[in-house]
């Protein structure tokens, strides 16, 4: 069963990485983003951006099992990109590209577990204003990929669970076909309805 999905979580508290305002710490996830994938090309290089995040984490007085929850879920995946990675430009430059990777992925994780989300979209929305219609529209697609993390939650453990009472056991192929299925209704609906709203020409 799958609890937890990453930018899923909240932890309140008075550091002052949770004072500071979300529009500044989205700018700089987006600087910081912009840096690492643009600058190592050595494996350490990589380690001193993840290094320096896991000090950021410690800084903000996470707890390490909720920042391990967080990043979880996404393991398989990284695996996967790794070994692919290491087939297609040698294991120097997969570990390059996977710990910074890892790097970027736990700054994002950082800025809602030390932001609710509310406040993170709302600061959006402001700073996104003066571009008018193409603010409004990136905004929205920001606002539903994060809305959309707990419904993908919810979804595949409504999956795990029907096998689960069927008394099967687990399937990768079994478990990623009603995922996609539910996944594209889904999007289809809410496509759907932000048409009917008109907020999508």
């Amino acid at each position: 069963m799958i609890r937890e999905l990453p930018l899923g979580v909240y932890v309140p508290g008075s550091t002052a990485l949770h004072r500071m305002g979300a529009a500044a710490k989205f700018v700089a996830l987006v600087v910081f983003i912009a840096l690492v994938t643009a600058l190592p090309t050595q494996p350490w290089h990589s380690l001193v951006a993840l290094v320096f995040v896991l000090m950021l984490y410690a800084w903000a007085r996470i707890p390490a099992g909720v920042a391990g929850r967080q990043l979880a879920p996404l393991l398989p995946v990284l695996l996967f990109f790794a070994v692919f990675m290491v087939w297609q430009n040698g294991a120097r430059s997969a570990l390059t590209l996977l710990i910074g990777l890892l790097a970027t992925i736990a700054a994002a994780n950082l800025l809602t577990l030390t932001t609710p989300i509310e406040e993170l979209l709302t600061s959006l929305d402001r700073a996104l204003a003066p571009l008018g219609r193409t603010g409004e529209l990136i905004s929205l697609t920001i606002a539903l990929t994060i809305r959309l993390i707990p419904l993908t939650l919810a979804t595949a453990n409504e999956v795990l669970d029907a096998r689960k009472a069927r008394g099967a056991g687990f399937s990768l192929t079994a478990f990623g076909i009603p995922m996609v299925i539910r996944s594209v209704r889904r999007a289809k609906m809410m496509g759907e309805a932000l048409m009917a709203r008109g907020a999508v020409d």
